[in-house]
């Protein structure tokens, strides 16, 4: 597939983001399984805090949050808000930033990259997750998470666990995945 480089860990689970094309795609191994339109940062790809831009490299997920929440569930500060989305609740907060349905929050692998300090993706709090069928998607126009549609995130979110990995940048990884930061991994 890429460059000489193998699929991370075997044939387990993972997931690449490829900016130039705005999909994330599910692969078992170096088989792709699926895969969605979605949209990135608006101002690029970027891993410095107050970039504003879609952190690139490796990464794990770290929390899946929302497992039971119906579709269009409105979410602030990962907690639920009780909302369920809709174009009234839209319309009446058309400058919204909606994270809906599913979050699966990234945490960096790669130290100095995507991992502590001021590229530190996981307290820039960057996820995968729903967002309303109003929001453009295959376009770069987030504010540096990675949005899909709301039914797209609940198939993604019922097919990886926490610690799968995830490439960001282009459609195969262009470096070998580092050794995982906490140890656990699933797939």
């Amino acid at each position: 597939m890429g460059a000489g480089l193998t699929a991370p860990a075997g044939q387990r689970r993972w997931l690449s983001v490829d900016l130039p094309a705005q999909r994330l795609l599910l692969w078992q191994g170096d088989a792709l399984r699926a895969q969605w339109p979605v949209a990135t940062a608006a101002n690029g790809p970027g891993e410095r805090h107050g970039s504003g831009g879609t952190p690139r490299g490796w990464h794990c997920i770290r929390a899946r949050i929302g497992a039971g929440a119906p579709e269009g569930a409105v979410f602030v500060g990962r907690r639920p808000t009780g909302e369920v989305w809709d174009r009234a609740l839209h319309r009446a907060q058309p400058q919204r930033d909606w994270i809906l349905t599913r979050i699966l929050w990234l945490s960096g692998l790669e130290r100095g990259i995507n991992r502590l300090g001021a590229v530190d993706t996981m307290r820039r709090f960057i996820y995968i997750h729903g967002c309303p069928d109003l929001e453009p998607v295959g376009v770069p126009c987030s504010h540096g998470c990675i949005r899909m549609r709301s039914p797209a995130a609940m198939a993604l979110f019922g097919q990886v666990a926490a610690g799968t990995a995830v490439w960001i940048g282009t459609r195969w990884p262009t470096r070998p995945m580092p050794p995982r930061a906490g140890g656990r991994q699933r797939g």
